[in-house]
């Protein structure tokens, strides 16, 4: 039956991967993929070779305003037709800064922004519009455990806060260093991981969420903003930890996200998904009070993106 999935992240690393595994393992899929200013029709024009049914929107996920235009212009077509059925969610992209301190338009932290209200943003305006059988699927990372083994002592562990200190700059001690961008990554996938599970409580039957980790991967383009250093390392000299069982290659990484997506991997609603296999989060990521708290303030931080646009 033909369908549409919207995802976010597919123009490189695992994202790409993945995107050329649903549209070939899934004919009667039409995807619509999110990416920022002219990318888009490279990237469809790429996507789409062979008659693979791609589109875009164009939005700068680090903007709330625009990720709102972008959701409502999905919905709009959805509406009149010209997109099939919604039946994916797919919020791939993230981001990760050398600071604590970036702030996007709207005056919230670029991380936060990007890994959290951004997906928030597109699930709330979306969630009307999905036909069921549905999956919602958010990209996470191990390095929400916060310890050794699933982080190579490279990324510091999620430092918890209220979510209105999350959201905004200045939330770790010595917000202007590499670690403190590194904390904010880190806690940043603990929050989406927490809205996974309020996603399983309150949407409609039908319409699973699901948390993917891919493991670290070396050689994405996640590293982009760090220093020179760090860049080599991560295309030049960490990707032999693929040989190990320490870090996932980007092509096994992106068929997994696929596998998830297209639900060859079974996951029910609020699942983490490691890598092929359906597995437990760290403890301090269940806590039923904190994800409600945490939703709460995402509805709260998106209303207003979410009501202005919506007028439209």
């Amino acid at each position: 039956m033909n369908h549409t999935i919207v995802m976010t992240g597919a123009s490189r690393g695992i994202g790409r991967v993945a995107a050329e595994h649903i549209l070939r393992r899934s004919p009667d899929a039409h995807l619509r993929v999110v990416a920022r200013g002219s990318s888009g029709a490279r990237l469809v024009a790429e996507l789409g070779a062979g008659g693979h049914r791609v589109s875009y929107v164009a939005a700068d996920l680090g903007s709330l305003e625009s990720v709102g235009s972008a959701a409502i212009g999905i919905r709009d077509r959805l509406d009149r037709g010209e997109l099939p059925p919604l039946r994916g969610f797919v919020g791939n992209a993230g981001i990760q800064y050398t600071n604590a301190l970036t702030e996007g338009p709207e005056g919230f932290e670029s991380t936060f922004a990007v890994n959290v209200l951004a997906n928030h943003l597109f699930v709330r305006l979306l969630r009307d519009r999905f036909a069921a059988p549905a999956r919602i699927v958010i990209t996470v990372s191990d390095t929400h455990f916060g310890d050794f083994r699933h982080n190579l002592g490279m990324v510091p562990g999620p430092v918890w806060r209220s979510p209105d200190v999350l959201a905004r700059t200045g939330a770790f001690p010595e917000p202007h260093t590499t670690a403190a961008g590194r904390t904010a990554y880190s806690t940043s996938k603990l929050a989406a991981l927490c809205l996974v599970h309020e996603y399983a409580r309150r949407l409609p039957a039908g319409i699973d969420a699901v948390a993917y980790n891919p493991g670290f991967v070396p050689g994405t383009g996640l590293a982009r903003n760090a220093d020179p250093v760090s860049r080599f390392a991560m295309r030049r000299v960490l990707p032999a930890l693929t040989l190990t069982p320490f870090a996932t290659g980007r092509s096994a990484a992106g068929r997994c996200l696929a596998d998830v997506v297209l639900g060859t991997t079974r996951a029910p609603t609020g699942s983490y998904v490691d890598r092929a296999r359906v597995a437990r989060s760290s403890r301090e990521s269940y806590d039923p009070q904190r994800e409600a708290e945490l939703w709460a303030a995402a509805e709260q931080f998106t209303e207003a993106h979410a009501v202005r646009t919506d007028a439209r």
